[in-house]
């Protein structure tokens, strides 16, 4: 009889790994069990990858084929076809329901509380600086009555009368491989083993109870809009007494009357008239810290920008602070009593700017070449 190839059955290389082989195995054994499968084509086939992995498996078994002897000649397993004590049932469970059939256990009844998230409207002063907050929190805390364990004060949960106490039952079934045992969450006390016969009155037996609190908390310095903060175990305490979630605050920045920031910088806009951007002047403008005077300089043009350094908001969690930027808005008169008209008259017949020519920037274009721009569809 012609030397059966082993490695190609499972689809690995000759040098496959242990674990290579294990999981093809596992592959193919999901696909062609009996139990999905009951083709009888597809039952020869099991029955090679369940014999080649029992060769491939086994290093003296593995070591013996790749020498072209027999692997079965010790009469340490079965011969073709049949499945001796090396056959590799606990694969086959491991395949199927992800573990060797071993008993997983009652579940807790503690389990971990969910997070939380509250939403923190703050001042852009409060958000530039840090600040502290009294939070209130409706959220659940554990339950004095019982301390957690659900059960009426005096009394406590018996042990399940239909898993004794494992959390699970089990049930066998008949398969091509013979009766084949599959383990599920027992349905009356729901996998914890016990059942609370008498619930306590405060929480019903949950083990915990809603409330309000009062939580202090402290804002750091550079928190901006949509920051989220982690306050770990100040959420809700869990189901059965377990430990408690985090709260999270979410930070929402309230819109400034004067200043717009972006980033770590703040920006503002200041009117002047156009005869102190022509002079100079100086201005007394608002910031974080209070007042301060900057010095506009004479010829100063609309849209320019005089910065004040390190008045910006604190960096998080860094040392500095960014920039007050201060946009400067030229205010050119709209109403002239006749004086005032007149002088500026004079001012203009002295600079040469009666009839001023005009001059475009670079990237504009005057009205004829726009027009044509917009017959030739640009």
């Amino acid at each position: 009889m012609a030397k059966s190839d082993y490695y190609g059955t499972l689809g690995v290389r000759r040098d496959a790994s242990p674990d290579e082989i294990k999981k093809a195995y596992r592959r193919l054994a999901r696909e062609l069990h009996p139990d999905v499968n009951p083709d009888p084509a597809t039952q020869e086939r099991f029955k090679e990858i369940t014999q080649a992995y029992e060769v491939l498996s086994d290093p003296n078994k593995r070591q013996m084929y790749d020498l072209g002897g027999d692997p079965f000649s010790s009469g340490a397993g079965a011969g073709a076809g049949g499945f001796g004590a090396g056959f590799p049932f606990s694969d086959i469970m491991d395949a199927f329901f992800g573990a060797s059939g071993a008993s997983r256990g009652p579940r807790s009844r503690a389990r971990r509380g969910r997070n939380a998230t509250i939403r923190v409207e703050l001042e852009l002063r409060e958000t530039a600086f840090g600040t502290t907050r009294e939070l209130t929190v409706d959220t659940a805390v554990l339950c004095k009555v019982c301390t957690g364990s659900g059960a009426s004060p005096g009394t406590h949960p018996d042990t399940c009368d239909m898993c004794h106490g494992r959390g699970e039952v089990s049930q066998v079934t008949r398969s091509f491989l013979g009766q084949v045992m599959t383990s599920r969450p027992c349905p009356q006390c729901g996998g914890f083993g016990s059942i609370i016969r008498t619930p306590c009155p405060e929480c019903s037996g949950d083990g915990r109870v809603r409330t309000r609190r009062t939580i202090k908390v402290r804002i750091p310095a550079g928190v901006e809009d949509g920051t989220h903060i982690q306050l770990a175990g100040e959420g809700e305490v869990g189901p059965g007494g377990g430990p408690p979630g985090d709260l999270f605050l979410e930070i929402v920045e309230l819109p400034h009357d004067i200043f717009e920031r972006r980033g770590d910088d703040l920006h503002c806009t200041v009117q002047i008239p156009m005869t102190a951007a022509a002079l100079g002047t100086i201005l007394s403008v608002e910031t974080l810290d209070g007042k301060e005077e900057i010095d506009v300089r004479p010829g100063t043009q609309s849209g320019q920008v005089i910065p004040l350094y390190n008045r910006g908001v604190q960096r998080l969690n860094e040392s500095g602070r960014g920039d007050l930027l201060i946009h400067v808005n030229v205010e050119t008169p709209t109403k002239l009593d006749p004086q005032q008209e007149e002088l500026l008259r004079e001012l203009a017949k002295l600079r040469g700017e009666e009839r001023p020519p005009g001059k475009f920037a670079p990237g504009q274009q005057g009205f004829f070449s726009r027009l044509r721009d917009a017959f030739n569809g640009r």
